[in-house]
Order: structure tokens, then sequence, then C-alpha cells
């Protein structure tokens, strides 16, 4: 079976387009946990479960692009950037953190778009499963469950995003350091060679 070489890409663009649509409906809501904050957390589950798909159609069918391999992490910023931000804006989440996943999120996008005509920073095993953890706790966190199965699930949700805000520091370390250990090497094969 053969399939478009386009598609991954098409669909990532979706996923792209899907964030500001799942962010209007979220605001809409206006936290009052109606239909549209629920409409709002399965476009988001739905969109956000897609990266899955472009990553492993593109592997299977051998049609990784660098395009791919650029706008598959801006799609996953956009729609969890505007998760965050969302949540935050309807005071369920503090600001803080907020702010510490931006910048952490921000500055590695700048960072891969800086060094994009050299070479293409891929995502590291630590930011996939980064945002598998983003992707989780923001779903329990969109999800108005608190309705369905009680306040108990302010628990869980404070443990998950824990540990998605955690892992989102730590891989964002990783893919400096990783970058920084990658320029001395190439600077060390151009001092060999001159």
């Amino acid at each position: 079976m053969t399939i478009p070489r386009q598609l991954p890409n098409a669909i990532t663009i979706v996923r792209i387009l899907c964030a500001p649509v799942f962010f209007w409906m979220l605001l809409s809501d206006d936290g009052r946990d109606g239909t549209l904050r629920w409409a709002a957390a399965i476009l988001f589950i739905v969109a956000i479960a897609t990266d899955g798909i472009d990553g492993y159609l593109a592997r299977k069918y051998d049609i990784v692009t660098n395009l791919g391999k650029l706008l598959d992490p801006i799609a996953d910023k956009a729609l969890t950037g505007l998760a965050f931000v969302g949540l935050s804006m309807l005071a369920e989440l503090p600001w803080w953190i907020t702010i510490i996943v931006l910048v952490r999120e921000i500055g590695i996008t700048i960072m891969r778009l800086a060094v994009a005509s050299d070479h293409v920073v891929a995502a590291a095993w630590m930011g996939k499963l980064k945002t598998v953890a983003q992707a989780l706790a923001l779903s329990l966190a969109l999800l108005p469950l608190w309705n369905v199965v009680g306040d108990w699930i302010h628990i869980v949700n404070t443990v998950t995003m824990t540990i998605a805000v955690v892992l989102t520091v730590v891989s964002g370390i990783d893919i400096i350091a990783a970058e920084l250990r990658g320029r001395r090497a190439q600077r060390g094969k151009s001092d060999e060679h001159s």
C-alpha cells in the first residue's frame, strides 16, 4: 500500500489548524463545563492523538521529511501551548506553570529555527515522553471529569501536571545539552582538519 508522500505533513498541518478552534471553544465555554468545554477537550484529545499517527506513517512508509521534523514539534507546541494558556485564563491552572512551559517551548522552537539552515533538531525520546505527559495532563485538566467522578480527580490532575512540568523542564535542558555537545564535536572535527 502506498500513501501520498505529503499525508503525514498534511495531518500535522491539520493539527496546527485545530489549535485556534480548540482555544476558541475552550474560552467560549467560559468555565461553565458545558457542551463547548467537552467539545474542546475532545477536539484537543483527537488532535494531539494524531501526533502519533503522522509520525508512524512517516516512519513506516519511509517518508520522513525535514519539513515534517520541523512542523511536528510546532504543531504540538501550538496545541499544548494554547491549552496551558486557556486553562490559566480560566483560572484553573496557575500562570507560573504556563509561563515555565511556554518559556521552554518557545525557547526550544527558536533554537530549532535558528539552526534549521544547518541541521534539523529532531525530537529526542525525552521530548516525546514530555509530549505524552503534557497530552495526558492537559486532557485530564480539560475534561470536566470532576462533574462526573467527583473532586478526587483534582489530585490525579495535580500529579499528572507536576510530572508533565518536570519533564518539560528536564527535556528542555536535555535538548540544549545535546545541541551544545553536537556543536563541540563539530568544532573538534573542524579543528582536526585544519
